[in-house]
């Protein structure tokens, strides 16, 4: 196995976790802003009113992308192996 091909496996690991970790943050951080604009607007420091939205949106996230997710890395770690033989010379 020479080094491109670790660098490759690499790449497409970290492809992967990206895109998996993509709808999580990208809902957190919309809920997030729209959160801290409504508590700027309205003068209102409370901590779970930041905390509590965000983890609903977060949840609902979840339960809209997770089988989606579940096939991604499914198929990725199914590719993976199927390049075992070839990566070890067999």
């Amino acid at each position: 196995m020479n080094p491109a091909v670790v660098i490759d496996i690499g790449v497409q690991a970290l492809t992967v976790a990206a895109k998996l970790g993509a709808p999580i943050l990208v809902t957190a951080l919309v809920v997030g802003f729209a959160v801290s604009v409504f508590q700027s607007i309205t003068q209102i420091q409370e901590v779970t009113l930041s905390f509590v939205p965000k983890a609903v949106a977060v949840s609902v996230a979840l339960v809209i992308s997770g089988q989606w997710m579940i096939a991604e890395i499914v198929t990725f770690t199914q590719t993976l192996f199927e390049r075992i033989p070839q990566l070890v010379g067999g």
